[in-house]
């Protein structure tokens, strides 16, 4: 990993204990529009809650009412506190650094600055006896601040997305599997708006069909050079061949310093997750890998998430069920739900419900083969650019609607009722699926299925089976209520559309 000190420097000239800093042209990057879009987002979205509680509620109360003159002037005031709490919260600077940052990452967020603002108005206004705000009129702006800030943000962020500053020039460091792996996920995504534009790796191994369009720029110490020439805005290490022939900490430095995002791919990644303790034993960094096993309080608490979610769903969403299952008889002949053996928690077989989208009778060997070959990273995409099955001879016209909206998934809530599902969880796999297994993946039976989860927010047709099946065990060592409530928030938004 770390050069003699006889290596050549990393660009050319000094090495990085007393180098001249790395020079990479002057542009506007992501985080420089995103975070000044977001700031007016924060600043018009307060502004129009005050209009909204003046419309509303207007300047009611004692004599000593506060105008709309003296309430506009305290939020100006208020703004450079907002700014500086929200700058601490990072709901300015999360947009550059992570790739599927969206609104919905914000929401927590804006509800504690807003919910800390109005309470620290109330207390100093009662306190000092300046001012006797009117429950109604300060509730009413608690709540509108909290959803205009919330729909400013998403729309400037659909705003930043059509930028050509939003997107980001990446150069991956490694060209062997995992490197490979890393350009195809960015490159299937294309919500991140991140440009792969090559590797560098002094010894690439082969490259997989859907990458091999990718240049090799050259070796790893030619990315101080790249990265001038090209305009890198990110660089992604992962386990380059020829990482021994260079400083790669002062490397990464060098590109930090030019104000480069870096991102580093774990070794052993594949048995972490995203819930990972650090610690240190005297200074010495350490990644804590935490069972994948749910405690007997969190299976509880799941528990009681799916009964009221899944109880609560049934009663609101019963017209819907009555129209889809009257759509369903109507325009083709069999049942209203198919019916399907899956392989739950514990390996415990259970009958899965969906609205039936099929034509009766349709043989299953094609999913078969299916699974079999897009069990392998390389697999190719099919003729719509995605890793799904195609079969639209065997599916119904209103089958098709239901697919794309995923409502023909609705009749599962009576399986998160049961017990045998839950709302968030592995996606739930067919038997003849367990024979393409690998050790690790087994771990997906240590929670129950869910309707949704990581692999249908994160990715759905977008990754092969083998993937997708990664990402059902990431979940699992990865889980959390926290991630549970994001993953179904994130939802609606990925099935009918594109996130903000």
């Amino acid at each position: 990993m770390i050069a003699s000190e006889h290596s050549p420097p990393l660009d050319g000239s000094r090495d990085a204990t007393g180098a001249a800093p790395l020079r990479v042209p002057a542009r506007r990057r992501r985080g420089w529009v995103v975070r000044r879009a977001l700031l007016t987002a924060d600043i018009a979205g307060l502004a129009l809650a005050l209009v909204v509680a003046e419309a509303f509620v207007g300047s009611r109360g004692a004599p000593d009412a506060v105008s709309l003159r003296t309430e506009f002037s305290l939020l100006v005031v208020a703004i450079p506190l907002w700014v500086l709490a929200a700058k601490v919260w990072g709901l300015y600077d999360r947009d550059e650094e992570r790739t599927d940052h969206s609104t919905v990452d914000d929401v927590v967020g804006v509800f504690h600055l807003v919910t800390v603002g109005a309470w620290l108005l109330l207390v100093g206004s009662w306190a000092t006896g300046w001012a006797r705000p009117d429950p109604s009129k300060l509730a009413l702006f608690w709540a509108a601040a909290i959803t205009c800030v919330i729909a400013a943000r998403g729309g400037a962020r659909v705003l930043c997305r059509r930028s050509g500053s939003y997107t980001q020039r990446t150069v991956v460091a490694g060209a062997d599997p995992i490197g490979q792996a890393v350009a195809r996920k960015c490159m299937r995504h294309g919500e991140y708006r991140i440009e792969v534009i090559g590797f560098v790796d002094g010894r690439p191994g082969a490259r997989a069909s859907d990458v091999a369009q990718l240049p090799v720029l050259g070796p790893l110490s030619a990315l101080p050079r790249l990265a001038t020439d090209e305009s890198v805005d990110r660089v992604v290490v992962a386990f380059p061949a020829d990482e021994a022939d260079v400083d790669v900490p002062a490397l990464i430095r060098s590109l930090q310093d030019a104000g480069i995002q870096v991102d580093v791919v774990p070794r052993f990644g594949d048995l972490a997750a995203s819930r990972v303790g650090f610690h240190a034993v005297e200074g010495v960094p350490l990644i804590g890998l935490t069972p994948p096993r749910l405690a007997r309080s969190s299976r509880a608490l799941k528990r009681a998430i799916d009964v009221v979610g899944s109880g609560v769903g049934l009663v609101v969403a019963a017209p819907l069920f009555a129209f889809i299952a009257t759509a369903v008889k109507l325009t083709s002949p069999g049942p209203i739900f198919f019916r399907q053996v899956r392989v739950g928690r514990d390996q415990q077989k259970f009958v899965m419900l969906k609205f039936r989208t099929m034509r009766r009778g349709v043989d299953d060997s094609a999913h078969r083969a299916y699974i079999r070959a897009s069990i392998e990273p390389e697999r190719a995409t099919t003729d719509n650019g995605l890793f799904k099955l195609e079969r639209a001879d065997a599916v119904t016209p209103v089958g098709r609607w239901l697919r794309r909206t995923s409502l023909d998934e609705l009749p599962q809530l009576v399986n998160v009722l049961r017990g045998e599902m839950s709302l968030v969880g592995p996606r739930p796999c067919l038997e003849y699926e367990i024979e393409h297994f690998r050790a690790e993946h087994f771990e997906r039976f240590y929670v129950p299925p869910g309707m949704t989860g990581l692999w249908q927010v994160t990715a759905r047709a977008q990754s092969t089976f083998g993937e997708a099946l990664d990402l059902d065990v990431a979940y699992v060592r990865s889980w959390s209520v926290g991630l549970d409530l994001w993953l179904l928030a994130r939802t609606p938004a990925r099935v009918f559309g594109r996130t903000a």
